[in-house]
């Protein structure tokens, strides 16, 4: 029951099955990021667009041969250059931080005896020693 309850829920909200593959197009991926509720599904929705910035930055390194070859102006092709090292380093980054989402968040701490400080209050100072009456 709970696989057909599933299934329906994607049908309605337009979520993509577990067993179809997530779209490749990044309007597309964008469009499932607003019905992406599974912890899995947003997980797997930063590890296509960590693939989608690779594939990117390969278009980019292409462009950037190319500029050379064609003898662009130099900053052309150092543009292009730092463009796809972002690229790669943003792609990279996704992969780091994509299974995050896949992982039950850690348990806020509460306030008690044990996260409070426990020290002792300082103690009151000691009246100076007066003369006696």
């Amino acid at each position: 029951m709970t696989v057909f309850a599933q299934a329906l829920h994607a049908d309605l909200f337009g979520l993509p099955a577990d067993d179809e593959p997530l779209p490749t197009a990044l309007d597309t991926l964008l469009q499932a990021t607003h019905t992406a509720t599974a912890p899995e599904q947003q997980t797997a929705i930063l590890r296509q667009v960590a693939e989608q910035l690779r594939n990117g930055a390969e278009i980019i390194q292409r462009y950037q041969y190319r500029a050379q070859w064609d003898r662009l102006p130099d900053d052309v092709a150092e543009q292009l250059r730092d463009a796809h090292d972002q690229a790669q380093q943003v792609a990279q980054t996704l992969d780091l931080v994509a299974p995050a989402f896949s992982s039950p968040p850690a348990a806020p701490e509460l306030p008690g005896p044990q996260s409070r400080h426990t020290a002792a209050p300082p103690a009151r100072p000691t009246p100076p020693a007066g003369r006696r009456r």
